[in-house]
């Protein structure tokens, strides 16, 4: 069992969550420091702490407070200081921005940068520095302020660049908020959108710049055509931005009202905010607080009018359905000490291929971004199978002691790279008694399409009947493995079924046969008699192999999921005996476990049905509870358990607590 990352900030901000939002008046928008006002500014604020909020983001407009570029508007920040004092007011903080060049579809900037390179020259890298210094200095003593952020999401304003420009300049930036006093924690501000998460490499990696600031900030707004993976999405952004070795605040997150009903806009903030808890986020920040309807002729509203309606309140000021989530979340947060939290310790790793981050010479874009939909598909089914996995990151050109043990099940999903030593590695680890899961993808590329595998005999007991420069390609639409024996839970002619899909390259299966039957044995076939899936054995250990790229093809259907890979994880927990911090035996209700220090665990319930429905959970200690498992189209009438609900042991009474 190895634990799972839920890093939380030093100090007083780790003890208690940020919940909040980002805050632009509903009277003024962006523009709001040139007409402030700072009575509405005080209603907006009570409403948010009437429903449980604690603190906002907030943002120094670049040409508002810098109109010149040695000189701050004091009027500008004259109503910045009222606005902390508003804050300070009803017991709030907040983390003010400072290169605000972007926001909601435009980009402003100040009159006298005239097209110069944000990051490399050197004149407007130390106007940014003394700007950032002065603001701080004015402010840092302020107890509103909780935090600093140095931009919003600067790799659209500023575009993407050379990754060794870009980590001096947040060096310099970082080191500017220092000068000026600033002590509170501080961060980026970019989105989190660099190669570890998405598969583009824009310049900007946390794992490069995550030694200079205090936590990372996903922003998250993905489409989608999958209703799991859309509620799992920003989860698995955080599995993944973990990697950073950084506290994971979801800095962005929200959705317009023009684009879902308020019923389907509540099921999206519910899903969200537990699913990333249960994924190590320890802050969370909604976009944004209002919305702007009193100023639809104001860009960039005028031309983004979707825009309009992020808030989490109407332009009035009246609560909408997204804030009394926050609301009902932030009441099931309060008697947590985060300081003392950490998610349950799981027997189950998905191991992401060190190709994704990275420099290997001649590697394409299009095989980062594989690995990440196939990794996240294969997070979706283990969670459909309640197996808490962990991400685990191979280290680059297999350093670094190689990927880590102590794990029962390595999940390798729809791969076509791993670098020879994680081979070798992967070897060790099943001797020493663990299951290594691994399924065949060509690739979506022609370069070297194939597996760069090593030692597919020895570790598999195959052999592979590829024809050089081909592919095999499935013609099939749907692919049928019936197994040949009992595997897991999977008695002897069971069906798994995936309906295929992909290009050309990567639509293809890996041709095989068994080399030693005496301890490689076929478990399914697929519809033409072929071996689909094998186990060999290795002592205590044992290897299986998938010949069809299973999670590669759910990766690129929509409206697919619950799809049969959950079944096969499920099989492969059982078969490797692995423990899971809790169970239901429903692929549309995921549980996970987070425990803290004085004893309490609360166990984290996430339905995709739309309804409500009973379950039953089991507990990794033999314990169950029964449970009303909220609908994702609804939520039940409380007390009833709805998407957490906490058991207390030690010393206290087993109970069960609605929250």
């Amino acid at each position: 069992m190895q634990p799972r990352p839920m890093r939380t900030l030093a100090g007083e901000g780790g003890r208690r969550p940020w919940i909040g939002a980002n805050f632009w008046s509903r009277e003024g928008g962006p523009r709001m420091w040139s007409r402030y006002d700072g009575d509405i500014v005080r209603q907006e604020l009570r409403v948010l702490r009437e429903h449980g909020l604690t603190m906002t983001r907030s943002f120094f407009y670049w040409p508002d407070f810098m109109p010149e570029p040695d000189r701050l508007d004091e009027t500008a920040c004259r109503w910045y200081s009222d606005f902390l004092d508003a804050h300070h007011e009803f017991g709030m903080g907040t983390i003010p921005t400072f290169i605000v060049g972007h926001m909601s579809g435009e980009n402003w900037d100040p009159s006298w940068r005239q097209g110069r390179d944000i990051y490399s020259d050197v004149w407007m890298v130390g106007r940014q520095a003394w700007y950032i210094t002065e603001l701080t200095r004015r402010f840092h003593s302020h107890p509103a302020v909780i935090g600093w952020l140095i931009s919003n999401e600067i790799p659209i304003y500023g575009g993407e660049g050379d990754e060794r420009i870009i980590n001096s300049w947040v060096l310099l930036m970082v080191n500017a908020v220092r000068a000026g006093g600033g002590t509170q924690p501080v961060s980026l501000g970019d989105g989190q959108w660099g190669v570890e998460t998405t598969g583009h490499d824009s310049g900007f990696c946390s794992l490069e710049y995550g030694p200079l600031v205090d936590f990372v900030g996903p922003h998250v707004y993905r489409m989608e055509h999958d209703r799991i993976r859309q509620h799992l999405k920003a989860a698995f952004i955080c599995e993944l931005a973990a990697v950073a070795d950084r506290p994971v605040i979801m800095e962005e997150f929200g959705l317009s009202s023009d684009f879902a009903s308020p019923q389907a806009s509540a099921t999206y903030y519910r899903q969200l905010l537990h699913a990333t808890l249960a994924a190590g986020a320890t802050g969370w920040i909604a976009w944004n607080n209002t919305d702007y309807d009193n100023i639809k002729d104001q860009r960039p509203y005028s031309h983004h009018p979707f825009e309009l309606h992020f808030g989490i309140t109407d332009h009035r000021g009246r609560p909408k359905p997204p804030l009394k989530e926050l609301e009902i979340f932030s009441e099931e947060l309060r008697d947590i000490d985060f300081g003392g939290i950490e998610r349950a310790r799981t027997d189950t790793a998905i191991i992401v291929p060190s190709y994704l981050t990275a420099r290997y010479p001649f590697t394409e874009d299009a095989e980062r971004v594989l690995i990440v939909d196939a990794s996240e598909q294969a997070h979706v089914a283990a969670r459909e199978a309640d197996l808490a996995p962990g991400v685990v990151h191979e280290p680059a050109y297999g350093g670094g002691g190689g990927l880590p043990g102590g794990y029962g099940l390595y999940l390798l999903p729809s791969a076509k790279q791993l670098t020879a030593p994680s081979w070798r590695r992967l070897g060790e680890l099943v001797r020493a008694g663990a299951t290594v899961y691994a399924s065949y993808c060509a690739g979506e590329t022609s370069a070297q399409r194939g597996p760069w595998w090593n030692d597919l005999e020895g570790l598999f007991g195959v052999r592979q009947l590829l024809t050089y420069g081909l592919n095999d390609p499935v013609d099939e639409d749907v692919v049928e493995l019936t197994l040949e024996e009992d595997f897991g839970n999977l008695p002897a002619g069971a069906v798994l079924s995936f309906a295929a899909a992909g290009n050309a390259e990567a639509r293809a299966r890996l041709p095989i046969e068994v080399v030693d039957p005496s301890r490689t044995r076929v478990i399914a076939r697929d519809g033409r008699g072929r071996p689909a899936l094998v186990e060999c054995r290795h002592g205590r250990g044992r290897t299986v192999l998938c010949t069809y790229p299973v999670e590669y093809f759910a990766a690129r259907r929509g409206r697919v999921n619950p799809e049969d890979t959950w079944r096969l994880y499920d099989a492969l927990a059982v078969e490797a005996g692995v423990t899971r911090p809790a169970h239901v035996d429903d692929p549309l209700v995921m549980v996970d476990s987070l425990r803290t220090a004085d004893g309490a665990q609360y166990t984290i319930v996430l339905s995709q049905h739309d309804e409500p429905v009973e379950v039953s959970i089991d507990y990794d200690d033999g314990g169950a509870q029964r449970s009303r498992a909220a609908g994702a189209a609804g939520r039940p009438p409380r007390p009833a358990a709805g998407d957490r609900s906490a058991r207390r042991r030690g010393s206290a009474p087993d109970a069960v607590k609605s929250i």
